[in-house]
């Protein structure tokens, strides 16, 4: 992806007249290497799922280019962009609305490989499904059944069957166990990194669930407001990131001890609107360490480390060292009202 935007125009009155645009993505620039997962985190609201759709042209670019395998989409005609997507699936965040619940599971998983021209006849297809229920952990006799007759669990292994039918390399994974519990999240987490062992599939994993995408990534790219503010190795970023709203994200991930003290301050505050973006650092507003130069100039991603990307205009050690002077200058100044007024 180089410098993608999506942008969509806000009408009004009688002429439908342009007023505005949101804007839910506004040039992000990323690699995504093969073989390896990917893990976009941030907060709702900051863009990941228009930007994955945009990645698969489900949602046309505003402006900016998607390339794969070297393949400039934006210029594919519609036969070439067929053909790719067969290479290009998703795994959506609902396994309740992702599937047909007019169709049995036989019917969804050979659907594809119709349509792609995948298996040669129809008894060839029946055998890849059979084989694609058993990759996935489910029986053969599940494929006569409709998804009303599954688990949310059971329904999401359906959906990478599907994924999988058509012997993709590149599978975009839109928060897949959100909507499962946590037994259930583990099997499935299991079950993707399995599956990218066995067949050499390129993962990008969006989540907010900063737990599971530091469990099975590779590389972190932080999303804020349709922009990427960091990236790095995974370990990197869950150790010293050095963007503030990295941080602020990694110190909020729950600790199981009970007697645990978190000693850094909560995020406060909502996304702004991208209907509104606010000038220089989009951050800035909730941003304790802004200053006047973060609501004016807009910070550039700059490599911090030899793979390590972060836009923002200071350096987090520095950040935080001038908060620990600042609280110490305000306890002596209380200090210095109290023994005045102690005087008085």
């Amino acid at each position: 992806m180089e410098d993608l935007k999506a942008w969509f125009p806000i009408k009004s009155g009688i002429t439908q007249k342009t007023t505005g645009h949101v804007k839910a993505v506004d040039g992000v620039s990323l690699k995504v290497r093969k073989g390896e997962t990917y893990g976009l985190v941030g907060e709702s609201g900051s863009g990941k799922t228009t930007l994955v759709k945009s990645i698969l042209h489900l949602i046309k670019p505003t402006s900016g280019r998607v390339r794969f395998d070297g393949i400039d989409l934006g210029k594919a005609k519609r036969t070439e962009i067929d053909k790719i997507r067969r290479k290009m699936q998703i795994i959506f965040q609902d396994p309740y609305a992702s599937l047909d619940p007019r169709k049995t599971v036989l019917s969804a998983l050979t659907e594809p490989m119709r349509i792609h021209k995948v298996a040669e006849s129809k008894a060839t297809a029946v055998r890849t499904a059979i084989g694609l229920m058993t990759k996935v952990g489910l029986n053969r006799e599940h494929l006569y059944r409709y998804p009303h007759e599954f688990s949310g669990g059971q329904r999401q292994r359906i959906a990478i069957a599907r994924s999988l039918a058509v012997e993709p390399e590149f599978i975009v994974l839109d928060e897949p166990t959100s909507f499962l519990d946590v037994s259930v999240q583990a099997q499935i987490l299991e079950l993707l990194d399995k599956l990218q062992r066995e067949m050499n599939l390129t993962y990008l994993f969006v989540s907010h669930n900063l737990s599971v995408v530091q469990h099975i990534s590779d590389r972190v790219g932080v999303m804020y407001l349709g922009k990427i503010v960091e990236e790095a190795a995974s370990k990197i970023v869950y150790k010293s990131a050095e963007h503030p709203y990295s941080h602020y994200l990694m110190t909020a991930i729950p600790v199981p001890d009970p007697g645990f003290v978190r000693k850094e301050q909560p995020l406060t505050g909502d996304v702004p609107s991208p209907v509104n973006v606010p000038t220089g650092c989009r951050f800035h507003p909730r941003c304790r360490y802004a200053t006047e130069k973060c609501t004016v100039d807009e910070p550039r991603l700059y490599v911090a480390a030899k793979t390590h990307l972060v836009a923002c205009h200071y350096d987090i050690n520095f950040l935080k060292h001038r908060s620990k002077l600042r609280q110490m200058s305000n306890s002596i100044s209380l200090r210095v009202k109290k023994s005045k007024a102690q005087r008085l």
